[in-house]
């Protein structure tokens, strides 16, 4: 930090050490050059270190490009403040911002106070449910509606991506506002509505297959008779909580729609298996095998797709 008799200050930071050294040389150089009468200066010489990400000037200096007149020669006495680290100043800060996060209330409160709106997406299925009075999210079933009113027939529907920059300010509304009409002219690529659905699933805290579920399904799938396979998925389908499993049943009867317009949509219970496979299960722990755990997960997909009414039927079917 330097500043003149005259008022002016200035600022010149960087995380580089050697380069605030070379800044130091030079501008007391520039002080050693002075008129002799002013050269006392450099005996108060002090100069302060000041670490951070950029450098920063808060006035120019422009000693190199112009020679200061005389009379400004005279009244250029530099005052340079030293000091070998910024530490103290670094606590100060972290303990003003501990002090400023500590007294902040917490998200329930702000909620409760109807100062922040409860958010859609990432929030838990139950949550979201229990705030609707459903059992399944408002938002994933007029996404179903949306898709199945104009994009059954779509190439690749739920495989080809659609503008992020849309589904980001899709998942905005949804978060901010009470009503959705996936209807406007600005959500008319179904893809958007295709992405936006499986961010939701993907941004489950949880996913829709609960994590104290996964190995049970892994263990399932890889049972070897299949009408025993089919029962197991059955069994764990109907252990599902209430949001889970009527969330899920709704999903996959869509799904099931998608897959028998294969002929159009080029989409099979193989393909949707590959594209919800990690969107709807995976462990809470990565652990073992990425690979072979994918492929679990979206043999379970294409099981409970080809299977459905079998899984999802009610016990006389």
């Amino acid at each position: 930090q330097i500043t003149t008799v005259s008022g002016n200050e200035f600022l010149l930071q960087s995380d580089i050490e050697f380069l605030i050294v070379d800044w130091f040389r030079a501008i007391k150089n520039a002080i050693d050059r002075l008129p002799k009468e002013r050269s006392c200066a450099s005996r108060n010489l002090e100069f302060k270190l000041r670490r951070s990400s950029s450098i920063e000037l808060l006035n120019s200096l422009d000693t190199e490009s112009k020679e200061p007149k005389p009379e400004h020669r005279k009244s250029l006495i530099f005052r340079l403040n030293y000091s070998a680290s910024d530490t103290n100043d670094r606590n100060r800060v972290k303990s003003r911002l501990k002090k400023f996060i500590s007294r902040r209330p917490s998200l329930k409160t702000l909620q409760e106070k109807g100062l922040i709106k409860d958010q859609i997406f990432g929030s838990h299925l139950h949550l979201v449910c229990e705030h609707e009075k459903s059992t399944v999210p408002q938002f994933v079933r007029l996404c179903i509606k949306a898709v199945e009113k104009r994009g059954l027939d779509v190439d690749g529907i739920y495989r080809v991506s659609g503008n992020l920059a849309t589904i980001q300010k899709l998942r905005f509304v949804v978060n901010q506002e009470e009503k959705l009409n996936l209807d406007d002219s600005q959500w008319e690529d179904i893809h958007v509505v295709t992405g936006a659905l499986k961010m939701f699933f993907r941004e489950l805290p949880e996913p829709l297959f609960p994590y104290c579920f996964f190995e049970q399904f892994v263990e399932a799938i890889k049972i070897q008779d299949n009408a025993t396979r089919i029962k197991s998925i059955r069994t764990l389908v109907k252990k599902l909580p209430r949001p889970n499993y009527d969330t899920m049943k709704i999903l996959f009867e869509h799904l099931k729609k998608i897959a028998a317009k294969e002929s159009v949509n080029l989409m099979s219970t193989q393909s949707l298996g590959i594209v919800f496979g990690p969107t709807l299960l995976r462990p809470e722990k990565e652990t073992g095998n990425m690979a072979v755990h994918m492929l679990y997960q979206n043999q379970i997909v294409e099981l409970m797709l080809s299977e459905y009414s079998k899984i999802f039927g009610s016990e006389e079917d």
